[in-house]
């Protein structure tokens, strides 16, 4: 397999989305555009600080949550003021940038959009981080859950276990804080320390670039036992986490030249499940 995107959900917002990050996180590019009907772009593929993300213009049938949210380290408490102040517009402010114990800066934040970030200061250099905080019916499923995804991907490892102890605000012995790596990615999972919902939702997803039809069936039947299977590749596991497992052969499809070959692509995936390489290929040569 190739690296795992993040997929987020807007209403006819990606664009002005990707224009906004792109200006916000240092080290960000556009790396793509998908064209979509009415002269709007489909989708607008960027890369934020070492991490790819997939803005997708879907219409109001989902919304990004901030059951998953994105951590940016920043180098001093000026860039974490800097990045803060440019997504401060029409936000949401759910915890204030300030001094914690945790950080000489920190804050938590969701943007115009109903993305939600977190930023930090750090020593260390890293990418923007995807972060999952279990809570309502799946808190307490953060160790589990990270077991399940390191078991799945290659180059995984969990690196970093810290757990609530007696006293704080949280249930003794769930995980606090856990960092760990899917592909040489990095991740972070937490459970709730405060009864919430739960409000994991398919407006952010995580996008598997397959190479092969036996990594489609792999991380489609590993991931989404005991969870929920979708059309067009979609699934929910376990945890209601939104995975989307995609042959790359699928991209070079839609985007053939020749539009009615990309169109019968279109039509054959629609009416799939799991999706199927050879009957996607077998679609685009009905064309010919």
């Amino acid at each position: 397999m190739k690296n795992i995107q993040t997929f987020i959900w807007f209403n006819d917002q990606a664009e002005e989305a990707a224009n906004l990050y792109t200006s916000t996180f240092p080290n960000s590019k556009k790396i793509g555009l998908m064209p979509g009907p009415g002269g709007k772009p489909m989708a607008v593929p960027v890369d934020l600080n070492g991490h790819q993300f997939i803005l997708f213009n879907g219409g109001p049938q989902f919304h990004p949550t901030h059951g998953i949210s994105f951590t940016v380290y920043c180098a001093s408490s000026e860039e974490a003021e800097k990045i803060w102040n440019k997504l401060s517009d029409s936000a949401n402010v759910m915890m204030p940038l300030a001094e914690y114990p945790w950080s000489k800066k920190y804050g938590w934040i969701e943007d115009k959009f109903g993305v939600s970030w977190q930023i930090t200061t750090s020593e260390e250099k890293n990418p923007v981080t995807p972060s999952l905080l279990f809570a309502g019916n799946i808190q307490g499923k953060a160790e589990e859950a990270i077991n399940l995804y390191t078991s799945q991907f290659p180059n995984s490892s969990i690196n970093f276990i810290a757990r609530y102890e007696p006293g704080e605000p949280g249930p003794e012995g769930q995980i606090k804080f856990a960092s760990f790596t899917l592909n040489n990615q990095p991740y972070i999972a937490m459970d709730s320390g405060h009864p919430m919902d739960n409000t994991m939702t398919p407006g952010i997803s995580f996008f598997i670039n397959c190479e092969t039809q036996e990594e489609v069936d792999h991380f489609w039947d590993g991931l989404s036992e005991g969870g929920h299977q979708d059309r067009c590749g979609w699934l929910q596991d376990r945890f209601g986490v939104s995975w989307q497992v995609v042959p790359i052969v699928l991209g070079q499809l839609l985007s053939d030249p020749d539009r009615t070959k990309a169109q019968n692509v279109m039509q054959a995936m629609l009416q799939m499940n799991k999706l199927i390489i050879r009957d996607l290929e077998e679609a685009a040569e009905v064309a010919v």
